[in-house]
């Protein structure tokens, strides 16, 4: 009966472990941590370049260029060079 369960059980692990992973090109990768940086930029430094939006917007891809502007005209010397990292 226990050797049943452990068998059971296993098989549901592996098969999560399977359906779990996923398959992106380099570009969609790449993507996803500007996206991430522009977030954490975007709270980083919301009260120098963002504080005319809402606090709890979230940022997207579509985002990227505009959170990179504000970081560079409004942010000084840090927030400048994190906007250059966003879109180089």
């Amino acid at each position: 009966m226990e050797r049943a369960i452990h068998q059971y059980l296993s098989s549901i692990g592996r098969e999560g472990g399977r359906k779990s992973r996923r398959n992106l090109d380099c570009a969609t990768a790449r993507e996803m941590v500007r996206v991430r940086e522009a977030r954490r930029a975007f709270a980083r430094f919301y009260s120098r370049c963002f504080w005319s939006c809402d606090p709890g917007y979230r940022v997207t891809a579509a985002d990227l260029s505009w959170v990179a502007e504000q970081l560079m005209r409004h942010g000084g010397r840090q927030a400048f060079e994190v906007g250059t990292k966003l879109c180089p």
